[in-house]
């Protein structure tokens, strides 16, 4: 086919995927006639172009074609055979991973069937395009994710034909990756399978060649060069793409894998290496040493420590620089994941560190870099022990910041006196003057190439603020706040204005009354970043986050929440707060693979405090019900994410108590001029709601058992508000609220048997609100009998002829349609929670008699699931000619 002829039909097959967005398939017929007939053509050429366009088309919309999917499966099966057409083999596959998220339980042993067709259909196609069957491997990614148990039986397949292609050094860097990157996924996901199967051994057979193989001659890693003068890095050589991915296996396996299984057959391979006349082989087993210290930091901690530091210190004066470098950076892994034990070595190893540094050659910046990174992680957790060696480091640290003309190490130089004032404090005192000095000059600069060092300079002024104490540094707060805003005003960089937050921070901590008179212009900023959208990246089939902006985010709600403890009544700092709120749930629709997962945590840990901290202390009312409000809304969105702090339950819940006790101090005072009492009242009323709503929102997203003592304790607050005697907004707002918790326990671990336990206590209740004079009250009690049914199951069997008389009786008299629509979903809930004891040959027509629903319509997918149960389990009961008349 001639190149201009592809793009043609390429462009064509685009337009139709365009089109597909707007016109269903089902309402396309010809699309689907041409889309059978060439891909099923006997013609390769026709096939190739079919498979072209039922590829975009799929990229396109997937879900629509959900009912044509075990047809396709079998086509791809057929196409797979097709080894002779690799063009074809390549639009088959990349069709398949495109629908794999969308497949069920339906195309499952379909899909698992295809795969062995897969691994040879990939084979072919690596001989024949790299670079397509690179894409193409994708498809074991898409698999895995999207349902793993389909790669389970052929997991030995896949991992040999995987570790070929990584092993393979004449095929390309990407298609090596992709390879190994698949190993690495399968393990993370199925640890115990590749243990089962016994492909450990296996694994690391093939993959330690990798790791410790010499770069081809004139590839020398950058530690070789001489005259290396860049920024460190040596992940972007292609040559080490490979190497890399072996790195990231060996730590996913550290990290998910028991760890004398895994010592018991790595270990070999790596003193072998350690012990080897080969330079790259000594470094292989350094960098295996280095990655398993996360992930096995216990077992290494309590049964091998010294002698795997003895080794790291040796290749700190092996006769190769890159044996030292990688020694450097296992030292740094262990000095980051093996504390505190390892600080137990100080004296050992911090003479080494210092005497490295000291005669370092500053111009292979690599090397400098990790011999800081080592340092840095190895001096954070020294505290007061680190006193004898501060003349030594401050003078090494200010000769990198005042003779060399290299910025990276003057970076390297300025974050590690960060590290060095967080162990020190105020023993850093005499050196305080002479470090200002230095970092006046980079923290005022406006060009680019400098920006890298102004934003280490203003996270190492922020420590040291924080550490070096008040008395020492509180001269210098209003000069940091206004370096920090003009900084802001002048240059767009996310990253420095992250930067600037934590500055703002840590002066609140030292002089709070310096942010005061600029509080508004802070916050506008802090606000401003909340909003953003620019952490949003759009392409044609994905959404990602540009981490940059959600740490300018992530930082901007930490010091709200510090700057919060330092203010009083600041509406300002309000309303940043609860425009927190508005990212918190944002975050939760983004898919967690393109988010950092401690983002949400981090806001969740700033917002909620703020916000429990203003319904307590507020005394406007309306504040409060629009905190309340927001609060109630992040909880509905992020769920048990809000309950990773263990502490979290219990403290909103006591501040839902309080509101519900009318301890909160805006509840406490009198009428407020601009009010008058019917809309006090109205207020009271609203905070009353908004508080009670957050209770079943806490009982759907904790276990039951977690969230019982606290229900007990809300209950009473809530059923007292049920005595007639109450207004009607306060009985219908009690039985309603009892109803929607008992709806919330039904979908929770442990829900049936707490709302079991409390049967007793809101039958009596919900039975009195059926009789009510107010139809309000009396559709929520008919709703809350409903719903206990349902969560409560068996438990309650003995009440239901009680339940069913009561809805009888009010059946024959009832004529408020909201009401009866209730009854029939209290029904339907009933039958569905257990079938045996409902007398449903007397229920059910009496059900369907009052169908269709005319009001509640929020309700239909009740009557449907009960009709969709019993046709199931009694469909004689359903295909009664009265009773099937009646459906139809």
């Amino acid at each position: 086919m001639q190149e201009s002829e592809h793009t043609v039909q390429h462009s064509l097959s685009q337009l139709c995927a365009v089109m597909v967005k707007h016109e269903t398939p089902d309402r396309w017929p010809a699309l689907l006639q041409l889309l059978n007939q060439s891909t099923k053509s006997s013609n390769p050429h026709d096939r190739q172009v079919g498979l072209l366009l039922l590829n975009k088309v799929m990229e396109s919309n997937p879900e629509p074609f959900k009912p044509h999917y075990c047809q396709l499966l079998q086509l791809f099966s057929t196409v797979l055979q097709d080894h002779n057409n690799p063009t074809a083999l390549y639009y088959c596959i990349l069709t398949l991973t495109a629908i794999t998220a969308y497949t069920g339980t339906e195309e499952m042993n379909l899909m698992r069937s295809i795969i062995p067709s897969l691994i040879v259909a990939l084979k072919h196609l690596i001989k024949a395009d790299q670079d397509q069957a690179s894409e193409a491997m994708e498809v074991f990614n898409e698999l895995m994710e999207s349902e793993v148990s389909i790669i389970v039986p052929h997991v030995t397949d896949m991992v040999h034909f995987c570790l070929e292609v990584g092993s393979d050094t004449t095929l390309s860097d990407s298609l090596r990756v992709k390879a190994l990157s698949c190993i690495a996924f399968l393990i993370k996901l199925k640890s115990k399978t590749v243990l089962k199967q016994k492909l450990l051994n296996p694994i690391l057979q093939a993959i330690f060649p990798v790791l410790v193989a010499a770069p081809p001659p004139g590839e020398h890693d950058p530690e070789d060069e001489e005259d290396d003068s860049g920024d460190g890095s040596d992940n972007d050589n292609p040559k080490h793409c490979a190497a890399q991915v072996v790195i990231c296996i060996i730590d996913t396996m550290a990290l998910h894998m028991p760890p004398e299984k895994l010592f018991q057959q790595l270990m070999p391979l790596a003193q072998a290496c350690l012990t080897s006349e080969n330079p790259y082989q000594r470094k292989g087993g350094l960098m295996c040493l280095a990655v398993l210290a996360e992930g096995c930091a216990d077992h290494i901690r309590t049964k091998m420590l010294s002698s795997m530091l003895q080794t790291v210190c040796q290749s700190l004066s092996d006769s190769n620089q890159v044996v030292r470098s990688a020694g450097l950076f296992a030292l740094g892994q262990f000095s980051e994941h093996l504390q505190p034990e390892v600080s137990k070595y100080c004296s050992d190893l911090m003479p080494l560190l210092l005497g490295y540094l000291s005669s370092c050659n500053q111009a292979k910046v690599g090397h400098v870099t990790k011999a800081f990174y080592a340092l840095e992680n190895f001096m954070e957790n020294l505290g007061a022990d680190i006193e004898p060696y501060l003349p030594t480091l401050m003078e090494t640290m200010l000769s990198a910041l005042n003779n060399t003309e290299n910025l990276k190490i003057k970076e390297l130089a300025v974050s590690a006196i960060g590290a060095i004032a967080n162990a020190a404090k105020e023993l850093l005192v005499p050196y305080f003057p002479p470090v200002i000095e230095s970092l006046k000059g980079f923290l005022t600069t406006t060009t680019e190439e400098m920006r890298s060092l102004q934003t280490q300079s203003l996270d190492t002024l922020s420590v040291l603020a924080r550490t070096i104490g008040n008395d020492v540094f509180s001269p210098l707060a209003a000069e940091c706040v206004r370096l920090g805003l003009n900084l802001t005003d002048t240059i767009d960089d996310p990253d420095l204005r992250r930067c600037t937050y934590s500055l703002y921070s840590a002066v609140s901590t030292v002089s709070p009354d310096c942010l005061t008179p600029h509080l508004t212009a802070i916050t506008t900023v802090m606000l401003l970043a909340l909003k953003s959208n620019e952490d949003h990246v759009y392409s044609s089939l994905r959404f990602s986050v540009e981490n940059a902006y959600i740490d300018e985010k992530e930082d901007a709600c930490d010091a709200l929440g510090e700057l919060q403890m330092y203010t009083v009544r600041l509406y300002t700092i309000l309303n940043s707060i609860v425009e927190a709120s508005y990212l918190c749930v944002k975050l939760t629709s983004l898919h967690l693979n393109f988010m950092p997962p401690l983002a949400l945590l981090k806001l969740l840990d700033v917002v909620i405090p703020c916000f429990l901290e203003t319904v307590r202390t507020e005394q406007e009312r309306q504040v409060v019900m629009a905190v309340l409000e927001t609060m109630n809304s992040v909880i509905k969105s992020c769920k048990e994410e809000v309950f990773k702090n263990p502490s979290r339950l219990k403290e909103i819940s006591h501040v839902i108590r309080d509101v519900l006790k009318k301890k909160a101090v805006c509840q406490g005072g009198g009428v407020d001029e601009a009010d008058d009492e019917d809309q006090q009242a109205e207020y009271d009323a609203m905070l009353l709601e908004f508080a009670g709503e957050g209770i079943p929102l806490l009982a759907s997203s904790v276990p039951a058992e977690q969230f019982a003592p606290f229900l007990n304790d809300l209950l009473p607050l809530i059923m007292s508000k049920a005595k007639s005697s109450c207004t009607v907004a306060d009985r219908s707002f009690s039985v309603g609220t009892i109803g929607e918790i008992l709806q919330a326990l039904g979908c929770v671990s442990g829900g049936r048997g707490l709302a079991g336990r409390l049967s007793n206590r809101l039958l009596p209740v919900l039975v009195a609100g059926t009789k009510d004079s107010d139809a309000e009250v009396r559709n929520n009690s008919v709703f809350g009998l409903g719903c206990l049914a349902q969560a409560a199951g068996p438990i309650v069997v003995t009440d239901y002829p009680m339940m069913l008389s009561v809805f009888s009786n009010l059946l024959t008299k009832e004529s408020d349609l909201r009401v009866i629509d209730n009854l029939c979903a209290a029904l339907c809930r009933m039958i569905l929670s257990n079938i045996t004891p409902c007398p449903l040959s007397q229920v059910f027509p009496a059900l369907v008699a009052r169908l269709p629903l005319k009001e509640d319509m929020e309700e239909n997918k009740t009557v449907f699931s009960c009709m969709a149960m019993l046709y199931t389990n009694s469909p004689a009961l359903v295909q009664y000619k009265y009773n099937l008349h009646l459906i139809l």
